[in-house]
């Protein structure tokens, strides 16, 4: 892998115990940084974070409770001494169905996850980075924000919604050295793939020109660009990683 510079960062990874969010700790550890995970699975976790090393701590965290994302914050504060790097990863697809017979409290439950949890993060964290006047935030939206997926209307509108807020925070820190971007992956074979229909998953790929799912490892490169001091200029900007799905 190419070297990128997190030497003396300290980062909280929503989600980071599986999937998109492991490969990203895994990358930031390699590149120099300390890593929080938060995640609503404990067990697996402290799992995740024994395996990776020393320079990862696990706490439970539901992104969706407020309270429990300022005690996550002051944990992670009391272990790092700082935060400078924020990855909103956490996140669910939900049922695969039409508009009109998903249920509303489905609908709901993906929108408090994808949507409302970078929010409540993305409030907890921002002052401590006004107060270090830095940081990096990364928002894992989807490419299904920008095209609207089939059968996932809750989950294509929270990422849309995702795509949205970054915009507006980043225009909100851009003045303060807190630079807020996203990326649009295409989907990739990971545990996710369990909530989702054989169906959906064969729609998803023949989507994708380049044939394949993306690696998390691919993910987690272009994460650690953006959450290093190398991203110095772009700001509430959405970096597609879709295989060429994207037409924007």
């Amino acid at each position: 892998m190419n070297k990128i510079d997190l030497n003396g960062r300290c980062a909280v990874v929503t989600g980071g115990a599986q999937g998109f969010g492991r490969a990203i700790t895994e990358r930031f550890v390699a590149s120099g940084a300390r890593v929080a995970i938060w995640d609503f699975d404990q067990p697996l976790a402290a799992k995740t974070a024994q395996a990776i090393g020393e320079n990862v701590i696990a706490i439970k965290t539901d992104v969706t409770d407020p309270a429990a994302v300022d005690a996550a914050r002051d944990q992670t504060l009391r272990e790092f001494g700082k935060i400078d790097i924020l990855v909103n990863n956490a996140g669910i697809t939900g049922a695969n169905k039409p508009v009109w017979e998903t249920e509303l409290e489905d609908w709901r439950r993906v929108m408090r996850i994808n949507l409302e949890g970078p929010f409540i993060c993305c409030k907890a964290i921002v002052p401590v980075m006004i107060g270090q006047k830095y940081g990096r935030i990364v928002n894992i939206a989807s490419i299904a924000g920008k095209e609207g997926n089939p059968n996932a209307a809750h989950y294509s509108s929270s990422k849309a919604g995702l795509i949205a807020l970054t915009k507006s925070l980043g225009k909100e820190l851009a003045q303060h050295d807190i630079l807020v971007n996203a990326v649009t992956p295409a989907a990739a074979k990971t545990a996710i793939f369990d909530q989702m229909t054989q169906a959906h998953i064969d729609f998803m790929l023949s989507k994708i020109p380049k044939g394949r799912f993306v690696l998390v490892e691919e993910l987690a490169s272009m994460v650690a660009w953006l959450a290093s001091q190398d991203c110095a200029f772009s700001t509430g900007a959405v970096f597609d990683i879709s295989g060429g799905r994207a037409t924007y």
